[in-house]
């Protein structure tokens, strides 16, 4: 990935009771992007959120949500999201998925993670 190049953001937006076999389906579509070479991802959990039932859910003092609201991002090149995107929308039990063009400015190393 290089500065100036185009490039799309993907969102996904999801619960986070939503699971594929068993398993948090925000983890199982991460393992998703990193087996297929996506340059990051960042999965965040918001604080609250609600759908197209326009059911709030969230946390509160004295109350625990099963559903918060659950976004994974990333930024990768169009051919390549579009060709896994049918795979994930196969596991995508309700939500939305967005795409937007993204134009990098900075991408670098970073530190790794000693157990990688």
């Amino acid at each position: 990935m290089k500065p100036g190049e185009s490039h799309c953001l993907l969102r996904i937006f999801l619960g986070e009771s939503d699971r594929s076999a068993g398993r948090p389906l925000w983890e199982v579509i991460l393992e998703i992007l990193r087996k297929n070479h996506f340059s990051g991802a960042t999965v965040i959990r918001g604080i609250a959120g609600f759908g197209p039932k326009s059911v709030l859910h969230k946390e509160t003092f004295f109350r625990f949500s099963p559903d918060l609201p659950v976004i994974i991002e990333s930024v990768e090149r169009e051919e390549k999201i579009r060709r896994l995107l049918p795979s994930i929308v196969d596991l995508m039990q309700g939500g939305l998925i967005t795409m937007e063009r993204a134009e990098v400015a900075y991408y670098g190393p970073g530190t790794r993670d000693p157990e990688e």
